[in-house]
């Protein structure tokens, strides 16, 4: 259920609200109607006007702290509103809403107080229950300013930090993709654009036979002479050889022929 809209008159202070008092502004709000409803409950036994008296200063410094929560929280949300996201910002917006409602309600409940000191039981009922309410709607909003805090980061300086470096990726990312769509783009110009037809001259190789040299070293040199020198040596040993039967031949052939002219 969705409260109606209430907008409270701007006052104009003589001074500057410094950021995150709201936390301890708030902790006395939350803390000082509990105090009362506890004082309350023990003057219906012992029924001292002191009590009462006291109880009465209480609910006044509730109406002063509930004002401070409300205009220092209006500072820090102003400072944390645009770092949020759209579901904390709708959040900071009801959390400021059901804000005005709760200093109305210390108004209230400081009123039906003055009522309730007349000594008339139906009017202490009745400040009972604006009590109770005060302080449900005062738990409510603890928790939402908690949500705030620790789900949504606000008036988290190390959420501010993360979300300032995001946000320089996120224009360093941005320009690098403009450069890459300017780049396909000068691409795709190049390549639709006609390129001219140039004839290119042919060029006729001619592919020439090279046989290969052999490269002598002088190892491979000295082998091929002594291969030249035994081929030579058994040459002359074959001729000597054959010049030596031929000598015997003649030689026997000389003898014989005497032997018969004698006889």
């Amino acid at each position: 259920m969705e409260l109606p809209a209430i907008t409270l008159p701007q006052i104009a202070l003589p001074f500057d609200i410094p950021t995150l008092i709201h936390p301890a502004a708030v902790h006395f709000a939350v803390a000082i109607p509990v105090i009362v409803l506890l004082l309350e409950f023990y003057n219906l036994f012992t029924r001292r006007k002191s009590i009462g008296a006291f109880s009465f200063i209480l609910l006044v410094l509730t109406v002063v702290f509930f004002a401070i929560a409300y205009l220092t929280g209006s500072v820090d949300g102003k400072e944390a509103y645009d770092l949020l996201s759209p579901e904390g910002q709708a959040e900071l917006k009801e959390h400021k809403l059901l804000g005005v409602y709760l200093l109305i309600g210390t108004v209230i409940v400081l009123f039906f107080k003055l009522l309730a000191m007349t000594g008339k039981g139906i009017l202490k009922f009745l400040f009972f229950i604006v009590l109770l309410g005060l302080i449900a709607g005062t738990f409510k909003q603890g928790k939402d300013g908690g949500e705030l805090v620790y789900e949504y980061g606000a008036n988290i300086e190390r959420v501010k930090t993360l979300d300032d470096e995001l946000f320089d990726v996120k224009e360093a990312l941005e320009e690098l993709e403009e450069e890459q769509s300017e780049a396909t783009a000068e691409v795709k110009k190049e390549e639709t654009t006609p390129t001219e037809n140039v004839p290119k001259k042919e060029e006729n190789t001619v592919v020439k036979d090279v046989t290969p040299v052999e490269t002598t070293t002088p190892q491979s040199a000295n082998a091929t002479v002594e291969t030249l020198l035994d081929s030579a040596k058994k040459e002359m040993q074959e001729a000597s050889q054959q010049a030596l039967e031929k000598v015997k031949e003649t030689v026997e052939s000389a003898v014989e022929v005497p032997a018969t002219t004698i006889e």
